[in-house]
């Protein structure tokens, strides 16, 4: 089923069903219906958005495939943003005359100022993946893209002719601009390169958290002089000339909605944050695929743990009859199984970042993805 794209496909569809055509059918579909989109077998009739949920988790109560949430998410018409849920509303499970399942949103504890406008702040609304963890990924990255260390505010030189810095030592940064005095930084020192397993190009590099840095002093003047001062105020490790600095703020959009790309996209885990052996749900993966191959935040994959390797001992197995035979016995490739889905939050030119929604098995670096 072609996938329905996020604003635009949202807003023309739910001016299509603003007329009376949409029927309030029951929740269960009536004898003889049938769907194509993947309806969880316990999918509510209702539910009541609580506050802490994401889009994720509300589209797996559902659906079984939650990446098909725009294929039942209708509009209400005065509804004007179409991502856009907040703690207190009721999604209704109800069915058109042809038995397609929608979604309707039915507006709770709001109070209306003027015609469409809600009192609630903007930052309750229910984001695609937890708000959190995003952020502090993005704060203190242990990845770092190519294009981000190239545009990255530098420490050019520490205070008092010092080889390295910690905790009340000054750093002279260069590339600063638009930032408030007071404004805190993370300090990130660039490790190993990350080079894309597939065409050898350089992506990005490993990214080691050094401490945080508070603004003392802007920069003033223009040319090499003009370097702004940072006092370190946290120290996880010694921070060196060079090191990389990241406003501590997060400037990643999170209020997309998970759907499976309409392309075909193929490519690998080239790192798994936070370690290799036990990844869950909320580790965040890299992958050698980016903007240019049509990634984009919301995107939904599926990761394949390559297949190991075994030997082929023939019908007799372990058999005493065969321990003299192990030389000419031959190694074969078990078939790839799928271990997770994860969601695209920030993508890049050739290189993106995903959270992993579910895992059912480890994942590692070299395991395919592929659409789910």
């Amino acid at each position: 089923m072609k996938n329905l794209r996020h604003f635009a496909g949202l807003l023309a569809l739910g001016a299509l069903l603003a007329g009376p055509a949409l029927a309030a059918d029951p929740a269960a579909p009536a004898p003889g219906r049938s769907t194509s989109v993947p309806l969880a077998p316990d999918a509510p009739s209702s539910y009541t958005v609580q506050r802490g949920d994401t889009l994720w988790a509300i589209a797996s109560k559902f659906l079984s495939q939650p990446w098909y949430w725009p294929e039942i998410w209708y509009l209400n018409p005065e509804i004007q943003n179409p991502h856009r849920i907040y703690p207190g509303d009721v999604l209704h499970l109800v069915y058109d005359a042809n038995g397609r399942p929608q979604i309707r949103v039915e507006r709770g504890n709001e109070v209306h100022l003027s015609p469409q406008v809600r009192e609630l702040p903007l930052g309750e609304a229910i984001t695609a993946i937890p708000f959190e963890i995003v952020a502090a990924f993005m704060s203190k990255p242990s990845v770092v893209a190519k294009e981000d260390v190239d545009r990255l505010p530098y420490v050019v030189a520490l205070g008092n002719s010092q080889v390295e810095a910690g905790i009340d030592d000054t750093l002279y940064v260069r590339g600063v601009t638009g930032a408030e005095l007071g404004s805190r930084y993370n300090v990130v020192h660039v490790g190993d390169p990350l080079v894309d397993p597939d065409t050898h190009k350089l992506l990005g590099y490993q990214g080691i958290y050094t401490g945080r840095a508070r603004l003392e002093r802007a920069a003033e003047g223009s040319g090499k002089n003009a370097l702004a001062k940072f006092v370190l105020t946290e120290s996880a490790r010694e921070t060196l000339s060079g090191d990389r600095l990241v406003r501590d703020a997060l400037d990643t959009p999170v209020d997309f909605v998970p759907h499976a790309p309409a392309q075909p996209i193929g490519g690998q885990v080239m790192a798994v944050v936070g370690g290799v052996n036990v990844i869950g749900q909320y580790q965040v993966v890299v992958v050698n695929r980016g903007k240019r191959d049509g990634l984009e935040p919301g995107h939904v994959l599926g990761i394949w743990a390559r297949g190991d390797q075994v030997t082929d001992r023939g019908p007799g197995g372990l058999t005493s009859s065969n321990q003299f035979k192990e030389p000419f016995y031959k190694t074969v490739t078990l078939p790839n199984e799928k271990a997770g889905t994860f969601m695209v939050f920030k993508t890049y030119d050739h290189l993106s970042f995903g959270l992993v929604m579910h895992a059912t098995n480890e994942i590692h670096t070299g395991d395919r993805i592929k659409n789910p």
